[in-house]
């Protein structure tokens, strides 16, 4: 059997690349792309302690944040796609007119 610490340390390390990816890039894509890993990094270590605990509610949330992550996609490309037509390009950094 696996012990718990790996698991632990997978969701650890999977969290931070998605914040390091959050922080650090510039396409908005590859943003999306980084809060999915970070979810998954929760959702890793919902499951290892609802495992490990014997109890099926951090299995309930992880449904819920697959959920929401869909969702979140969808929105998040849909807006993408309006913004790339309406600038013809994706880059966070010439997005100056979504601000107040």
């Amino acid at each position: 059997m696996i012990p718990i610490e790996y698991y632990l340390a997978l969701g650890i390390t999977l969290f931070g690349i998605g914040l390091f990816g959050v922080l650090t890039q510039k396409n908005i894509i590859k943003i999306l792309m980084c809060i999915e890993i970070m979810l998954n990094a929760v959702n890793i270590n919902f499951v290892t302690y609802s495992a490990y605990l014997h109890n099926i509610d951090g299995q309930i949330f992880t449904l819920f944040i697959i959920a929401v992550a869909a969702a979140e996609v969808a929105v998040g490309l849909a807006i993408i796609v309006k913004i790339f037509r309406t600038h013809g390009d994706i880059n966070i950094l010439k997005l100056n007119e979504l601000k107040w």
